[in-house]
């Protein structure tokens, strides 16, 4: 979590700001640690801004980084929930509008990770075999949102991934629209962050069964279409 509390006001935004994170591809940016997690233990978001490209980018990495840590661009999942001060009409508003947005960001990973604790069990039961957590940067299945953080569930016999996603929007709209997508192979669903893990668990499998079936008859087609081909040209 913040190493002060956000309604320390100032002081806790001159602290975060304090603690900057340089890389040789940045202009500056600034590390705010989320401890406590009950999945992931702990993340760094990174705040990046570059004067040269006028952007302000937001990225995710497992670890506690302490400020002056150099973080590789390989271990950094980019996360489309930016900072937006430009409302800000001075330093200590902008100061004020930096601890209200990072607050929604850590608020955002800690109510994501601890909705994965949850989901474990579950998977593990409904898809059976064993499940590891995996926290990979890039995923062996496509996903139909933006990842939140760099940790998901995988269940080892049957492939299947759970892990959190959000929108895209700007820190100064709140908490970004989060949800949890299931993946397997070329199938994915998202569901709501709230929702009961068991029977999201029951309607994805439903939702797989129902695509074998699919995909299984356009094989049969296929290949029977093929046989008649073959027949024509003797």
């Amino acid at each position: 979590m913040f190493d002060q509390s956000p309604e320390d006001g100032g002081g806790a935004a001159e602290d975060l700001l304090a603690r900057a994170l340089i890389d040789d591809s940045c202009t500056v940016a600034a590390s705010l640690p989320v401890r406590g997690l009950p999945l992931t233990e702990a993340a760094t978001v990174v705040f990046c801004g570059r004067r040269d490209l006028s952007t302000l980018q937001t990225y995710v990495t497992c670890g506690r980084r302490t400020g002056g840590a150099r973080v590789p661009a390989s271990a950094l999942l980019r996360v489309p929930c930016d900072l937006d001060l430009a409302d800000a009409s001075d330093r200590e508003e902008a100061e004020l509008m930096y601890v209200e947005q990072a607050t929604a960001m850590r608020d955002a990973l800690v109510g994501a990770d601890t909705v994965l604790d949850v989901w474990r069990e579950s998977l593990a039961r409904m898809a059976g075999g064993r499940v590891t957590v995996d926290h990979s940067l890039e995923l062996p299945v496509r996903l139909p949102a933006h990842r939140l953080l760099p940790t998901a569930l995988v269940a080892t016999d049957s492939q299947l991934v759970v892990t959190a996603v959000c929108s895209a929007r700007t820190l100064a709209d709140g908490r970004p629209p989060m949800g949890i997508a299931c993946a397997q192979q070329d199938l994915a669903e998202v569901y709501p962050l709230a929702d009961d893990p068991e029977r999201c668990m029951e309607d994805f499998l439903e939702h797989a069964a129902e695509h074998a079936r699919e995909l299984a008859w356009r094989l049969d087609r296929q290949e029977a279409s093929v046989q008649r081909f073959l027949e024509l040209n003797g």
